[in-house]
């Protein structure tokens, strides 16, 4: 898959005081945060495990992203197990 490139000034780098792994997560954090990434694209770009990423979004205190909708599909969902004989 073709990649994008984003060049930093390494001043910038070096005033932030971060790596290029850590500019990933802070990117993929704000994307995230703000809605404009999946959890699963998020952190992909972080370059973490879903397990990571989400022990970072707790440690940023970036809570999940769940709407009515995924509400609506959950209860649908729970009201199809009822549903089945046993």
């Amino acid at each position: 898959m073709p990649a994008a490139t984003i060049e930093i000034p390494q001043d910038v780098m070096d005033s932030a005081g971060l790596s290029t792994a850590e500019i990933k997560q802070e990117i993929a954090l704000s994307l995230y945060a703000h809605r404009r990434l999946s959890i699963g694209k998020a952190r992909e770009l972080a370059e973490l495990s879903l397990w990571e990423f989400r022990q970072l979004l707790g440690t940023r205190r970036i809570g999940p992203h769940f709407d009515s909708d995924d509400l609506a599909e959950d209860l649908a969902i729970l009201d199809e197990w009822d549903q089945t004989p046993t």
